[in-house]
């Protein structure tokens, strides 16, 4: 099968649309005490494409909004995600909520969350309008932590989301660092490497046996699942490399509705349930997960018919 991705590119990411940037849009986070640093660190980025982190939010990138952008000579330390109030923030990975409150780090303003994610990796999520966690719960990667607001200085609604390693004084590029683990800040299908594991893999799982192929549902994106995806990649003239991308996932996923049932419907109930849905995963796309489904749809912008068709797929697994 020839390669149809880009030159030096090693997953299916390039090719696929930025969002619009949007213009007129909010201010972010003020002045910092500390250097700008790279993006990613000393590990392959393949081997960071492991399933354990999620999409924060979906919106869109406003002008200025970027990481390092002028802000009065103060570079600005996060990416801006901008959506309506109330819009569904989410924990980027799995971790702890360190501080939860007014001005939580220092410079910033508004209500804020900083997660603790191990090995001195932090995450930020400034100006929130709602808290859904507490100081020093536990969080699991995906979910729900606080809504979209306007708290703080600010020109209009939006998330300011900041990644530090190293401690809270190494501020990194958010967009490099989501992307070396395969997410696509503010929106996106996710990529998904050979050795990932958890929930995103039992739904790439479900997916797969949906099209017919038997697989254990352990989570575990091992050889024998591996496998499956490929010879499945095959099947639809893929790329065939194992790597669950946008192009993979678009070709992956199955519309799933009011009566539906099956593997796919337990798919779909893995990954609300990644979002806080709360749900039994018993493949009956009921009521029950019509309703959550909406539920996902409405906090997330997007249009509300509790049909998990592509556009809700992409919101759930990214």
């Amino acid at each position: 099968m020839p390669d149809d991705r880009p030159d030096g590119e090693s997953d299916e990411r390039r090719g696929v649309s930025r969002r619009a940037m949007l213009s007129g849009a909010a201010v972010g986070a003020g002045a910092l005490a500390f250097g700008l640093m790279s993006a990613t660190g000393t590990a392959s980025a393949a081997s960071l494409k492991n399933g354990a982190w999620r999409n924060p939010a979906q919106g869109y990138f406003p002008t200025g909004g970027h990481f390092g952008a002028d802000r009065g000579g103060v570079p600005h330390a996060g990416q801006d995600v901008t959506n309506s109030t109330g819009t569904a923030v989410y924990a980027a990975a799995g971790g702890s909520a360190y501080r939860v409150g007014w001005g939580v780090l220092s410079g910033r303003t508004g209500n804020g969350i900083i997660l603790f994610h191990g090995n001195s990796t932090y995450t930020y999520y400034g100006h929130l309008s709602r808290f859904r966690v507490s100081q020093g719960s536990s969080v699991s990667a995906g979910e729900w932590i606080g809504d979209m607001g306007t708290t703080g200085n600010v020109t209009g609604p939006h998330l300011h989301f900041e990644t530090h390693r190293g401690g809270l004084n190494g501020v990194v590029d958010p967009v490099s660092f989501m992307r070396a683990r395969g997410v696509d800040l503010g929106g996106g299908w996710p990529a998904i490497d050979p050795g990932a594991s958890g929930d995103v893999v039992k739904v790439i799982q479900y997916l797969i046996r949906h099209r017919g192929t038997s697989l254990v549902i352990d989570g575990d994106y091992g050889p024998v699942s591996v496998s499956a995806v490929k010879s499945f990649q095959s099947s639809k003239g893929l790329y065939v490399d194992g790597q669950v991308g946008p192009k993979t996932w678009a070709k992956l996923v199955a519309t799933a509705r009011s009566g539906s049932d099956g593997n796919h419907v337990k798919a779909a109930q893995t990954a609300l349930n990644i979002r806080s849905a709360g749900l039994r995963i018993d493949g009956d796309y009921g009521s029950v997960t019509v309703s959550a489904t909406r539920s996902f749809q409405s906090v997330n912008r997007l249009y509300v018919d509790g049909v998990c068709g592509p556009v809700t797929w992409q919101a759930l697994v990214g």
